[in-house]
């Protein structure tokens, strides 16, 4: 069934909405390639996430940013495996989100992306059968800013030609929906796709 929601974009975060989380599998095989513990390749694997989302690491310092902290080398073909395993741990998808992103550009509601993610998502995104249902498409690297930032949701809305309080904003993280909302947003924490279809519902003619 469309969705049509009038004189509103909604806005998806990818990770862990669209995206489904890392797999075990996958999560293993980035420590198995690593060849660190397993605690401590996820510690340095957050801690210099942010950096890289905000477009201020490029993909390959990334790893070499790891590799350093964890007193290791890793040469280029390590890194581009390392890389490869990541890309391929995030491109999975919530069957059940892209249905509904489908709905709701068959529906003739506006719909763009706003994710946390470095440079080398952008194309990804961009270039994927999913991307036909986005009117836009914003990658934080590119955007010198990551969530919860106000000024992320700010930019977003003016590139949209909405103010703030047109926009819906979906994110599985509580602290940016929250951050949004502040701003007069309508928001919505992800949880399971049968709950974000009765969000979506609720807001539609």
């Amino acid at each position: 069934m469309n969705i049509r929601i009038p004189d509103r974009v909604v806005v998806f975060d990818y990770g862990e909405v669209i995206s489904v989380s890392q797999s075990e599998a996958d999560r293993a095989a980035l420590v198995a390639i690593s060849g660190l513990p397993n605690d401590q390749f996820w510690e340095l694997y957050d801690r210099y996430r942010e950096d890289l989302d905000q477009g201020l690491t490029l993909p390959g310092q990334y790893w070499s940013m790891i590799a350093h902290a964890a007193g290791v080398e890793w040469g280029p073909a390590h890194r581009q495996r390392l890389w490869a395993a990541d890309i391929r741990s995030w491109i999975s998808v919530e069957p059940g989100t892209v249905e509904l992103l489908a709905a709701l550009h068959a529906g003739g509601t506006r719909v763009a992306l706003l994710s946390n993610a470095g440079f080398d998502f952008s194309d990804p995104f961009r270039h994927s059968p999913m991307a036909e249902f986005f009117e836009a498409m914003f990658v934080s690297a590119e955007m010198g800013l990551i969530k919860p930032d106000p000024e992320i949701y700010r930019v977003a809305a003016r590139e949209l030609g909405i103010p703030l309080d047109r926009m819906v904003f979906i994110d599985n993280k509580k602290i940016n929906v929250d951050a949004a909302v502040a701003l007069g947003v309508t928001g919505h924490v992800f949880t399971t796709v049968a709950e974000l279809r009765t969000f979506l519902e609720s807001l539609s003619e």
